[in-house]
């Protein structure tokens, strides 16, 4: 599944950036989606694996907190560039004639160093939160990863401020962004159903309906680890939670994207052609 996320994902990184067809925003910021998809899924998979080649479930405390920070800088990464493909699926259907000046290269490259620097900012407060706290020499965490609520539960001192601040930064780097989705596409569909021809409102939806199916895979599985982490029963719910939301969900993506998208199956395509006479001629060169 981890092999399988990287290279679709690297897949469509390569795709939007060698074919010419694909310098679009659009493409631009799927490219930016995938890269944060490999670090999301990078951050967990590769200790877990390692841990069951070696039989060994031990992290450094250090290494405890960098995967805590890292897990929240690509799952904001999520939240905030899937805010920025609603609203420029909303600009290219509800305001079509004004998306070239609206979404511009300029305010694209804005838009993701924006994204990728809000993530890095509020990761911070919450590692910062968490080494004030005192834990045993050793503990065990009852998952595959370093959890920051399992972490909590752990600590010695009061965790009431830990929780003040993942709950402020989860409705500042969660909250909002969807509802700039949600917002966003409620404007798509009311334009979509005032299209009079069935072939026009699916020409329409069908450029961000990817989108959507991924917006809510990321949100349903988000929503399930959170409720799981809050319950009483949580142990066995939060890990299969955690599992569909670090490794599934990740994972669904790449096939979204790629056999859902024209363009993106047209690109591979292309680019597996122009691969083939290149193997052809090594292949002959060393003959």
């Amino acid at each position: 599944m981890y092999l399988v996320t990287v290279l679709g994902n690297l897949f469509i990184i390569l795709a939007t950036i060698s074919d010419s067809h694909l310098h679009t925003p659009m493409y631009f910021f799927l490219s930016n989606l995938s890269l944060a998809d490999i670090g999301f899924t990078s951050t967990t998979i590769p200790k877990s694996l390692r841990n069951i080649q070696t039989q060994s479930r031990v992290i450094a405390f250090a290494g405890c907190i960098s995967q805590i920070c890292f897990f929240f800088v690509f799952a904001c990464k999520d939240n905030l560039l899937q805010a920025v493909m609603a609203y420029d699926c909303f600009v290219a259907i509800c305001h079509p004639l004004h998306y070239v000046p609206i979404i511009n290269p300029r305010l694209c490259q804005l838009m993701a160093l924006g994204s990728w620097l809000n993530n890095a900012l509020g990761s911070l407060p919450d590692t910062l939160a968490i080494l004030r706290l005192s834990f045993c020499k050793n503990i065990e965490i009852p998952h595959f990863f370093c959890d920051l609520s399992e972490a909590l539960k752990l600590a010695f001192y009061d965790t009431l401020i830990n929780y003040k601040v993942v709950y402020s930064m989860a409705i500042i780097l969660g909250v909002f962004p969807l509802t700039g989705i949600l917002l966003s596409y409620s404007q798509i569909f009311s334009s979509i159903l005032k299209i009079s021809s069935d072939r026009g409102k699916y020409k329409a939806f069908s450029p961000c309906g990817s989108y959507l199916l991924v917006v809510s895979l990321f949100y349903g599985t988000s929503l399930a680890l959170n409720l799981s982490s809050i319950s009483t029963v949580s142990s066995r719910m939060s890990l299969m939670s955690s599992v569909m939301h670090t490794m599934v969900t990740p994972m669904l993506n790449t096939f979204i994207y790629s056999l859902r998208n024209r363009d993106i199956k047209l690109s591979l395509g292309r680019v597996l052609n122009k691969m083939l006479p290149l193997r052809e001629r090594m292949d002959a060169h060393l003959s």
